[in-house]
């Protein structure tokens, strides 16, 4: 990476960069680097609410935004002018401090959670060996997020929405847990960079194969993780007048907005990450790709399969949203904790068999 920027300044200027020192290396390309994914992040999900809009209103016949730019892109960016000119109202008799600060502890856990993401095999933050760890911490912090959010506003509504949330949460988060546990086995690493090396080698290396159970498991608590339609009782307008955030408007409110949507595209990019190889090709190791000039790209990992990966699980998020009605609070809580937990804990059993038996991600060990 530094032959690439030297390439692109000037001698003078690269020799004022060598002259500081290496601590300020490490800052500004740190800070740099926290902005490109930050922005990145924060486009995506600022666009994924004109596709999701576009992809349901295909599904059910209709046309979605296409009023506001062209073939209605400039929708997202009129969305967040409204929110932003909004008035914020704080209830009278709502707790102020907790009722301002509850949508920032929605919004900074799935932010931060990109620190230790590893975008390909050069670009991460922070490559620590714990970051299986910091994101599960991370996505587990963003339940007291939802849970001040109903208890400040001093609402009945909100409250019951916000316990209702709460507890889906957890059943859920045990399951991801889990499914976590069988990828660290699998993966022999807390590491997320380490966990995509693991799955170097093609598709038939990825741990979507032998986990394949894990993966259903953690994907579908990743969409009730995130509230998302089947899963959409903490909103259940019919239900709850709109759950834990009835009471928030303006900024307030797109951060909520806003938490849900980047939550969506870290669990996206987590699954991609943890059970379909990351950044790596599904055609790395077919070599006679390499003899056909205009072919040769596909066998290189990269970004770009990082990011069609994530694309694909955010598509899935909206078909769900479009195809199936809400399921009813007491079969997700089955759901979770009867079906996916027990689910899990016999997976992993099954993956102590492969690692004995050196099958499967394991099969090497005997090497």
């Amino acid at each position: 990476m530094a032959e690439f920027f030297a390439s692109l300044v000037p001698q003078f200027a690269w020799d004022i960069w060598n002259w500081f020192p290496p601590l300020v290396h490490y800052l500004v390309i740190t800070l740099f680097k926290i902005l490109v994914v930050m922005i990145s992040v924060i486009l995506i999900v600022a666009f994924s609410t004109y596709f999701e809009r576009k992809v349901i209103g295909s599904m059910q016949a209709r046309v979605g935004p296409n009023r506001v730019g062209p073939l209605g892109l400039g929708q997202p960016i009129a969305d967040v002018i409204k929110l932003l000119i909004k008035e914020v109202i704080v209830p009278s008799q709502s707790s102020k401090f907790l009722f301002v600060i509850a949508p920032l502890l929605t919004l900074i856990p799935a932010l931060a959670a990109w620190a230790v993401m590893p975008l390909n095999s050069d670009f991460v933050i922070a490559d620590i060996n714990a970051g299986l760890l910091y994101v599960l911490a991370l996505t587990s912090v963003g339940v007291y997020g939802v849970i001040l959010a109903g208890w400040a506003t001093n609402s009945k509504y909100a409250l019951l929405g916000a316990m209702r949330s709460a507890a889906q949460i957890v059943a859920y988060e045990i399951a991801m847990g889990f499914a976590l546990v069988g990828v660290l086995m699998a993966g022999g690493s807390l590491n997320l960079g380490d966990i995509v090396e693991a799955q170097a080698g093609g598709v038939s290396q990825w741990f979507l194969l032998p986990l394949f159970p894990l993966f259903v498991v953690y994907w579908i608590s990743g969409v009730a993780e995130t509230n998302r339609a089947p899963f959409d009782v903490a909103e259940g307008e019919s239900e709850i007048v709109a759950g834990f955030h009835v009471e928030y408007s303006g900024v307030a409110f797109a951060l909520f907005f806003l938490a849900e949507y980047a939550n969506m595209v870290l669990i996206s990019t987590l699954t991609a990450i943890f059970f379909l190889g990351g950044w790596a090709s599904p055609f790395e190791g077919w070599t006679f790709l390499n003899d056909i000039s205009f072919l040769s790209w596909l066998t290189v990992g990269g970004l770009h399969w990082l990011f069609l990966k994530m694309c694909f699980f955010m598509y899935t998020f909206f078909w769900l949203r479009a195809t199936f009605p809400r399921y009813r609070y007491d079969q997700i809580m089955r759901l979770g904790w009867k079906v996916f937990i027990p689910v899990t804990i016999v997976w992993i059993a099954v993956e102590g068999a492969m690692a004995w038996f050196q099958v499967g991600p394991w099969s090497g060990l005997g090497a």
